[in-house]
């Protein structure tokens, strides 16, 4: 019986010293393992029993590899399936990868190759936990809708748990996309201020004329077209929390006139000399550099001291990876709901490509690739084929091929097996433009053997 607290590992291969060879293995690296002899009973067996990753050996009796793939993700596509082949049978590996597999490893096994890439899919069998998790972090932050396991968003939660309940004026930092505004709205939400108004302001987005007025107000007849008396958003937050985003685009004058704003506790609106007490909490956010706005003399430091009495930083969805899958599944829940679609989750193959991508529009930018994969997708399971074309290119990492762009390697049936082995290794080389070492992994073996062998053709002059 497998001990339940250890990721299980179904090995199908019909070879019993094989099965052997890869048992002894996998139980050294802290895996419980079960064993299954063909490919029928490898489908037979996830039907019955939960399973973390299948090693899947190519050539069995019965049911071959890549059919009790295909069947095998019918039922359940998020099982991550690991093809094991002889270098003859690689093009049919590459077909598995199209049909869900996660990987390929090729005989002779490299063992540090297999462990890397068993380790790398079994980070995805961990994601139904870290859902647990994610879902009672919302139940706690409902409004701010702010997710993340990561040791910086933790230490984010932290400093928002710390600091909401204050009135200290707060200076939300980060690059466009990493969710500002939903830590703007999360220290509202924490706070004091909770059943008054959070007024924001897209301080980028105001024309310059019209910026003292929409901020402040104005009376009837301060200017043309001013046929009424107006009240401004400082007004309208007053007793709450006013979110000035980007507010590194404020003008130098409308900076001077917010620093009255703080120091004094009133305002004035245009065309009038009477000065209107407010009370309001003011969180400002920016993705530029203040301080080095200040040495260029386009922000004033005054100012510039008074906004940043608490700084939290937003880190970029780049630096905190592991928050991916988190955010992906919570994504594919909220937007799945919204367009009344049953979307089941997301298959391990996607979900990798998605933790590898470098997300340049961050937070934002994950969105909109799971809105949108969630309006595509037709079956249960969101694939890579849902994925926005940057995303989907990541999948030259797989085999070297990207999808529906390339051609699985192609076979002539009267090369010996030697040179199948020497045009894989020719064609992997390409692929990896000289690469030596990224060929070598692909191709599960190490770089010792890759040279040797390239050697090899140098003497026989094949190459």
């Amino acid at each position: 019986m497998a001990n339940k607290t250890l990721p299980l590992v179904l090995v199908a291969d019909d070879d019993g010293a094989h099965r052997l060879m890869l048992r002894t293995l996998l139980k050294d690296w802290g895996y419980a393992v079960e064993e299954a002899p063909d490919g029928r009973m490898a489908v037979d067996f996830v039907r019955l029993r939960p399973v973390d990753l299948i090693l899947m050996d190519m050539r069995m009796p019965v049911l071959d590899g890549l059919e009790a793939t295909r069947q095998i993700h019918q039922f359940n596509p998020a099982i991550p399936i690991i093809i094991i082949t002889a270098y003859s049978s690689i093009p049919t590996a590459v077909e598995a990868l199209k049909s869900g597999a996660f990987d390929y490893l090729t005989k002779p096994l490299d063992f540090d190759a297999a462990r890397v890439v068993i380790d790398r899919a079994l980070k995805h069998v961990r994601l139904e936990q870290e859902n647990e998790g994610l879902r009672q972090q919302l139940a706690r932050l409902q409004v701010s809708r702010l997710v993340g396991n990561s040791p910086s968003m933790q230490g984010l939660l932290e400093m928002v748990a710390l600091v909401a309940p204050t009135e200290a004026t707060v200076l939300i930092t980060g690059e466009s996309g990493t969710g500002k505004g939903l830590v703007a709205r999360a220290l509202h939400a924490n706070s004091g201020r909770r059943e008054k108004p959070l007024i924001e302001v897209n301080c980028a987005a105001i024309p310059e004329n019209l910026m003292e007025s929409e901020l402040f107000g104005h009376e009837r007849g301060a200017f043309t077209g001013a046929d009424r008396r107006r009240s401004g958003r400082f007004a309208l937050a007053d007793g709450g929390t006013i979110f000035l985003d980007e507010v590194g685009d404020l003008p130098l004058l409308m900076q001077v006139k917010l620093l009255r704003v703080l120091q004094e506790g009133d305002i004035q609106r245009v065309g009038s000399d009477s000065a209107i007490p407010v009370d309001v909490r003011v969180v400002a956010a920016t993705n530029r550099d203040l301080e080095q706005m200040v040495k260029d003399g386009t922000f004033r430091e005054d100012l510039y001291y008074r906004l940043n009495v608490v700084r939290i930083n937003v880190p970029p969805l780049y630096e905190r990876k592991e928050d991916i899958p988190l955010l992906a599944e919570y994504f594919r829940q909220r937007f799945a709901e919204k367009n009344r679609k049953t979307v089941r989750g997301i298959t391990p193959r996607a979900m990798d490509l998605l933790v590898k991508h470098m997300w340049p529009g961050n937070v934002r930018e994950l969105e909109n690739a799971m809105e949108r994969a969630i309006i595509l997708v037709q079956g249960d399971y969101i694939s890579e084929r849902e994925l926005p074309a940057p995303i989907r290119e990541l999948a030259a990492e797989y085999g070297g091929e990207e999808l529906g762009e390339k051609e699985p390697f192609a076979l002539n049936a009267d090369w010996t097996l030697a040179e199948v082995e020497k045009q894989m290794i020719m064609k992997m080389l390409e692929e990896t433009g000289g690469n030596k070492s990224e060929a070598a992994r692909r191709l599960g073996i190490t770089r010792r053997t890759l040279k040797l062998k390239l050697k090899k053709y140098e003497e026989q002059g094949q190459r």
